[in-house]
């Protein structure tokens, strides 16, 4: 009697493991169990939620971007004025510019993740959203390669890991197709301009200066501190740069560019050399960002072609 009664609890007990089973595999499949998600920011916080983030706001355009490519894009619901790519940020409701973000409407929209930028948003706005309780997410992505793995954080974070794999990896296969390409060629002495009054350049930490590198370039500036230190014309001039590179503000070439050709004894002058790369694709750190390297590379070589022959 007692092996029966034994034998009838052990078939029991079988039959709720197994049906304990099918409650979770059903939780799972209907995407209501998850795992804790732990990412840690470029600030080095760690950032954990229950379940992947299905409010998001982004604080920068680029990071509206990176957002998009990681397959986060449908789970925006504000960003900031500029946020301009891909073309459906367009319809996200907007939240000031990144240095003057209306919080207030930022708590209305109850987001369960805010990505911010570490270097552009103001840190005591950041500290107030805190202090309401919202996870914040800090991005500075400061070389290339951050670039990638970026993407693939935005993808854990929101639930899209696949596609934000997918995403790095393509990046990454084009960066090293990139650096087999130019990274032996003949150094070119180049000067970054970003802005003219206040007469603006990169420093050596910013990533508009490994993109130079990556094309076989030399920063002129590289020895400065900061992400966009000013500079005096006498500097320029006597760091003589074999290229100047400007940017602007949109896809314009800016006039200011060729406002170097009175600096006739200025090499980059002599040989022609003033080059312009569409801002959007050189000054955000998104995936496009090797757009605006090969555009770069392609005028390096421009510049190591028109040296004087031996």
């Amino acid at each position: 009697m007692t092996s029966f009664l034994a034998k009838g609890r052990s078939v029991l007990f079988g039959r709720v493991r197994r049906f304990a089973c099918l409650v979770w595999l059903c939780i799972a499949g209907l995407g209501l169990g998850h795992a804790e998600i732990v990412v840690i920011d470029d600030s080095g916080a760690t950032l954990r939620l229950a379940q992947p983030a299905r409010r998001i706001v982004s604080l920068a355009p680029h990071l509206t971007e990176t957002l998009f490519a990681a397959g986060a894009g449908e789970r925006l619901v504000g960003t900031v004025d500029y946020s301009n790519y891909p073309a459906a940020a367009a319809k996200i409701t907007r939240l000031g510019a990144y240095s003057r973000v209306d919080l207030e409407r930022v708590a209305a929209l109850q987001p369960d993740l805010i990505v911010a930028w570490q270097s552009g948003n103001a840190a005591a706005n950041l500290d107030r959203l805190r202090a309401l309780g919202f996870p914040i997410y800090l991005s500075q992505p400061n070389r290339i390669d951050d670039i990638a793995r970026e993407i693939e954080r935005f993808g854990l974070l929101a639930g899209s890991a696949t596609t934000a794999r997918h995403a790095a990896d393509t990046f990454r296969q084009r960066l090293a197709v990139l650096q087999r390409r130019y990274g032996e060629r003949p150094p070119v002495r180049t000067f970054y301009q970003i802005w003219k009054q206040p007469l603006m350049t990169v420093g050596g930490q910013q990533i508009i200066s490994h993109v130079i590198a990556l094309c076989g370039g030399e920063n002129v500036f590289a020895g400065l501190s900061g992400m966009a230190p000013t500079v005096g014309v006498e500097a320029v001039l006597a760091a003589n740069p074999e290229a100047i590179v400007a940017s602007g503000m949109d896809e314009a070439r800016p006039e200011w560019l060729d406002d170097w050709r009175s600096w006739k004894a200025l090499t980059a002058v002599a040989r022609g050399n003033l080059f312009f790369v569409p801002p959007d694709l050189i000054q955000r750190h998104t995936p496009r960002l090797l757009d605006g390297a090969e555009r770069l590379c392609q005028h390096l070589e421009s510049a190591r072609a028109r040296r004087p022959r031996p």
